[in-house]
């Protein structure tokens, strides 16, 4: 086989969250590093900017690729071991990206939360996958790798502890500042119009279980009303990534077997606190649509690097067995979780797929389960993530 140039093709280099997967990059995986990446984009005018405007060394590779175009996709293929794109919405770019990679056997990661596409991507080319080898995991970035991989911690935790599976876990955001992304906004958009044109998105969309074709497991909650949270004591408030998180979650837990059973329930909710000031805020937040509405973030806009440094977040998992032990995982990050730790997380889903991921086959897997534990080492050496075991008082 012959050797690719490059180990990673930033794909969408020239786009706001990509200049921040470059910047990463450049501190993270310099030239010499072993990591041998190229920035990839339609312009090469626009990406020798971005190159120069980030500070990159003046021999940065610049790619031009066009995903609407047979035959750059074709020389994408064969330059590349792993495409890491932040092109979105996914269902609007991302078709004929998926589907090279999957007949190729070229690596994929993105930063989708586009659950109706995702599983249309699944029924089209998971089979080509498996047999060209590649590995697509979607949801590389705030949504779902912290969620996705807290569950993963929370019930490994559970599993030492007490030989047995949580059932029960309450994904609850604790604290969260920063902004969602432009392209989170425009992704709602193109779904919500995907779905008004065909009822068989909004079936999907519905559906807890709609990255799991051919399993079905209990009734799931809605999470779509304020209420008190009786495990807690608090008010809680509809979370607007919950739509894409417990679906990951779900996928990941069949495609490792159901090592967290076929009955587990999982839902995910913002905490407000207690008494009336907790339920006003949860009313407020329920009744917020500003994602995805006009005057919103648009793609390739998003905050100043003062901004993202300032944002963080926190994620409590809460778990219980049948027998009503409990586990608590915190997640949390240093960076806004839009742009400043989605960027980070999903540069570090790249080169852990291809260091450290050597065992998992060709198919289209979640965070959890094609990269597990060494993703949660990685995020934790270098991007600033936490995952850690608390008691009830934490």
């Amino acid at each position: 086989m012959t050797p690719k140039d490059f180990d990673i093709v930033v794909h969408g280099a020239t786009g706001f969250t990509g200049r921040l997967v470059i910047e990463y990059l450049l501190q993270r995986y310099p030239a010499g590093s072993g990591v041998r990446w190229a920035m990839g984009g339609r312009s090469q005018s626009k990406l020798a900017a971005v190159r120069d405007e980030v500070g990159a060394p003046a021999d940065t590779p610049l790619v031009v690729t066009d995903s609407a175009d047979a035959a750059s996709l074709q020389a994408l293929m064969q330059r590349t071991r792993l495409v890491l794109t932040t092109v979105g919405p996914y269902q609007l770019y991302g078709n004929e990206l998926v589907a090279a990679c999957a007949a190729h056997g070229v690596d994929y990661v993105d930063l989708c939360g586009e659950p109706a596409w995702m599983r249309a991507m699944i029924d089209a080319h998971e089979a080509a996958a498996r047999a060209s080898g590649a590995r697509i995991v979607f949801s590389c970035g705030f949504d779902s790798i912290p969620f996705d991989l807290g569950m993963l911690m929370l019930q490994d935790a559970m599993r030492r502890q007490y030989g047995s599976t949580a059932s029960r876990v309450r994904g609850r955001v604790r604290r969260m500042k920063g902004t969602f992304s432009g392209g989170t906004a425009a992704s709602l958009q193109a779904t919500m119009a995907a779905a008004a044109r065909d009822p068989g998105v909004l079936d999907l969309l519905r559906n807890p279980f709609s990255l799991t074709p051919g399993f079905t497991g209990p009734r799931q909650p809605s999470g779509n009303k304020p209420m008190v949270d009786e495990a807690l004591g608090v008010w809680v408030a509809p979370f607007v990534m919950a739509a894409i998180n417990t679906r990951n979650v779900h996928r990941s837990n069949v495609l490792l077997g159901h090592a967290w059973g076929t009955d587990l329930v999982y839902d995910e909710m913002v905490i407000t606190g207690p008494g009336a000031k907790g339920e006003a805020i949860a009313q407020a937040l329920a009744a917020d649509k500003s994602l995805g509405a006009e005057g919103g973030p648009k793609p390739g806009e998003g905050p100043s690097r003062e901004e993202r440094e300032a944002g963080h977040f926190d994620v409590l998992f809460l778990g219980h067995d049948s027998a009503g032990h409990e586990i608590r995982v915190g997640v949390k990050g240093d960076r806004d979780p839009g742009y400043g730790a989605t960027s980070k997380m999903i540069s570090e889903a790249a080169v852990c797929l291809l260091q450290d991921a050597g065992a998992t086959p060709g198919g289209i897997w979640t965070p959890a389960s094609a990269m597990g534990q060494p993703l949660i080492e990685r995020l934790q050496r270098h991007a600033g993530m936490v995952f850690a075991l608390e008691t009830a008082a934490a």
